[in-house]
């Protein structure tokens, strides 16, 4: 494999590159040797210590039982989540972990795309715009993409997740990209809509007062039933456990989806913004 010879104060990814590659080199292992433990590809694995790749929880979870650390302070799940920190919300990062091993997921979102049904260009757009804005460095737009890939990827298993999406109409007003990315963002929710295991609903604005949520929410049922409700202030996310508050949210959300158009007509809306018609 091509060996990139990374500073480790390059980008957060570059340093857990280069401590991956210490760990395995240390213990006198090939990519091929440490495949076979971890049973990710060698060329992923070179992918990681090089940053052409983001390590994902599941990665690193891997890695630190071959390394013998799992369970201590020094894991490299450790470095991941410090990483995703850095690059997101408060609270966020706990969410993703709830989220990748959800039996069912339902979200409402506003404004933007949510990360779940973005394509890698959308994504790569808002993240370059927080960079011109300056709210965030180069190195941590990237982990944003990041995470968005891995987020993706999580949900991409067996028993494949029950994902219901209800999206204010603004989401697909609001175009993004340049115009042949913002047409591949609108085919991708198409796309979605026609999986066995999702629905796609749109909130339109003549919905008024009787749309159900003024913010994103987003809320989780976990393989033993539990649901567990997700939402974001402007500087912090916030998981919510307790059944008291989840459960009225809960019943706020299928009167949400009863109000909004079906996910035919919601397809409909979507083809006709992306081919430009009224």
């Amino acid at each position: 494999m091509n060996r990139n010879e990374l500073s480790p104060d390059a980008s957060p990814r570059a340093a857990f590159g280069d401590r991956l590659r210490r760990l395995r080199e240390a213990r006198g292992w090939t990519l091929d040797e440490l495949s076979a433990q971890i049973k990710y590809s060698a060329s992923h694995i070179s992918g990681v210590e090089n940053a052409r790749r983001a390590a994902t929880i599941r990665f690193a979870e891997r890695a630190d039982h071959a390394f013998g650390i799992a369970g201590t302070s020094e894991t490299l799940t450790n470095d991941v989540h410090r990483i995703r920190s850095g690059a997101l919300l408060e609270g966020f990062p706990e969410y993703v972990g709830c989220e990748g091993r959800a039996a069912e997921v339902r979200l409402f979102e506003t404004g933007i795309i949510p990360g779940l049904l973005q394509t890698e260009a959308y994504a790569q757009a808002l993240a370059n715009a927080a960079v011109q804005r300056g709210t965030v460095t180069p190195a941590q737009a990237a982990e944003r993409v990041a995470v968005v890939e891995s987020r993706q990827a999580a949900l991409c298993r067996t028993p494949a997740p029950l994902v219901m999406v209800v999206l204010d109409e603004s989401c697909v007003r609001r175009p993004i990209g340049t115009p042949a990315e913002w047409a591949a963002q609108l085919s991708r929710l198409a796309e979605f809509a026609q999986q066995p295991n999702t629905v796609l609903q749109l909130a339109p604005f003549a919905m008024g007062v009787r749309r159900a949520f003024n913010l994103p929410m987003y809320l989780l049922t976990m393989p033993d039933r539990a649901i567990i409700a997700y939402a974001e202030s402007a500087t912090r996310g916030h998981l919510e456990r307790d059944e008291k508050f989840v459960a009225p949210i809960l019943g706020t959300y299928y009167q949400l989806q009863a109000e909004s158009l079906s996910q035919p007509d919601s397809v409909t809306m979507i083809r006709k913004i992306r081919e430009g018609t009224p």
